[in-house]
């Protein structure tokens, strides 16, 4: 789908109206109608409530329009219009005595569909909104663009997406905006990249393992790592997960879905840094040469990690690439995983988990959430829980047991980063587990609007 077709600026073309109500404001509208349109509100029993719409008569045969209920008609959310771009039939359209605001992004993303492998894919025409804030359409495309592939990643089935579709798309990527692409595989990964090699050397060949960098921008502007976890299919390895939690996890690759689809963003708006983007991709399968419980590895960093758990798998393959991150001596790391189990039972499927070694890009964080509407929270990382990772024969295990689940796996993360390189990691869900306007159950971005106005904030496109 072509998303910068569905916004348009409005230069008075023919369009059909909508009309934006909230329950406050619903009886005084409804009281300035003519008396066809007040029939037809009552018929359709429209009261003004959230997400509620009517269709009204016009004054010529053929013409009608529109009327929404929203929580506030003065200052429409993110998803107002979000159901109106899924249920109305395709032609152009124009909000009156409202201007449409961050809410052309949920017109936008109402309209995503993944059918890719429908045989009869239900197709229907766009949407178009006519806006008059034309200087906001850009942005809000890119973002869209940016969801959906982080979408359409998640979505792919793992028998079609592995470590080699995702250095594919991160070389399609850097081909559409000059970037460079580094591969490290095979031989080359065993002995640089141990602990991204360990977790996936039991796959098959045509789904290796390996470290995917990515690097664009001016070396001279200041330098920033984008960080991300690429299981392309998790089975817990010899410490196998059950049925029902394997039937998701061709999610587990969706911090690399993250990173890919926010280095594109960056990219794309011409933010000006040195932009570093690096996928850990691997599979975590089953075969007789499968990391073991009890195996010992020696990380890029040299830290020697013994494997309590093989499903804790995500951080070692995160370890060595925020290993290799500040080797290159960036200002600043985040990275996204799909990582713990503990993160959503803590938070839900909405609020990915956001730890910090770093309080002032914490707060800033927190405070780009709130503004993009793409909520984080932060969680702490508590040093005594350190001694949970505790080994009696190497440095450290990769797994603290039951407690504080998330919380271990991102102090195991810290060990390779040092204290004065700002660092952020967020543990997100990648996935929505229900339908909701604008949302539809499956491939979810959560965080990357938050972090790229972030970025957009302190590194200001020219």
């Amino acid at each position: 789908m072509r998303y910068d077709d569905l916004i348009q600026p409005d230069n008075g073309q023919p369009a059909t109206p909508i009309h934006i109500v909230d329950k406050n404001g619903f009886a005084s509208w409804l009281a300035a109608q003519p008396d066809p349109v007040r029939t037809a509100v009552k018929a359709q029993k429209f009261e003004g409530s959230v997400n509620d719409t009517a269709i009204l008569p016009g004054d010529k045969p053929g013409e009608w329009s529109v009327v929404a209920g929203v929580a506030d008609a003065a200052a429409l959310g993110l998803w107002n219009l979000a159901k109106l771009s899924d249920i109305l039939p395709e032609g152009s359209y124009r909000l009156l005595d409202a201007d449409a605001g961050e809410a052309m992004l949920g017109w936008v993303l109402g309209q995503y569909r993944y059918h890719e492998y429908l045989s009869e894919p239900k197709i229907t025409g766009a949407r178009v909104l006519l806006v008059r804030e034309p200087g906001k359409i850009h942005n809000i495309v890119l973002q869209a663009r940016a969801t959906a592939l982080v979408r359409d990643l998640v979505n792919r089935p793992a028998g079609d997406l592995g470590p080699d579709a995702l250095e594919a798309e991160a070389k399609r990527i850097a081909k559409a905006h000059k970037a460079d692409v580094t591969v490290t595989a095979g031989e080359a990964l065993e002995a640089g990249y141990p602990l991204i090699h360990a977790v996936g050397k039991a796959a098959a060949r045509e789904h290796a393992p390996r470290l995917i960098e990515l690097e664009w921008g001016d070396p001279r502007h200041p330098r920033i790592a984008i960080v991300g976890k690429g299981i392309t299919f998790d089975s817990g390895g010899l410490d196998m997960k059950p049925a029902s939690g394997m039937r998701l996890m061709k999610k587990d690759m969706g911090g690399a879905a993250h990173a890919l689809a926010l280095a594109e963003l960056i990219m794309a708006a011409h933010l000006p840094v040195r932009l570093h983007m690096l996928v850990a991709a691997a599979e975590n399968s089953i075969s007789g040469n499968a990391m073991r419980p009890g195996d010992i590895v020696k990380s890029r960093k040299g830290i020697t990690v013994e494997i309590d758990n093989t499903d804790a798998e995500g951080r070692l393959v995160l370890a060595d690439a925020l290993t290799k991150a500040v080797e290159d001596a960036p200002e600043l790391i985040i990275d996204f995983a799909t990582l713990t189990g503990a993160a959503r039972v803590a938070l839900g499927p909405d609020l990915p988990a956001m730890f910090s070694n770093d309080d002032e890009a914490a707060d800033a964080l927190i405070a780009a959430s709130k503004a993009q509407a793409d909520p984080l929270w932060r969680m702490p990382l508590w040093a005594p829980y350190m001694e949970l990772l505790d080994s009696d024969i190497a440095d450290m295990t990769n797994s603290g047991g039951a407690f504080a689940g998330a919380v271990t796996a991102a102090l195991f993360m810290q060990k390779f980063v040092p204290d004065d390189v700002p660092w952020v990691h967020l543990d997100t869900f990648a996935w929505r587990p229900t339908n909701k306007p604008g949302r539809p159950k499956g491939g979810e971005a959560l965080g990357l609007r938050a972090v790229f106005g972030y970025l957009a904030d302190k590194y200001p496109a020219r």
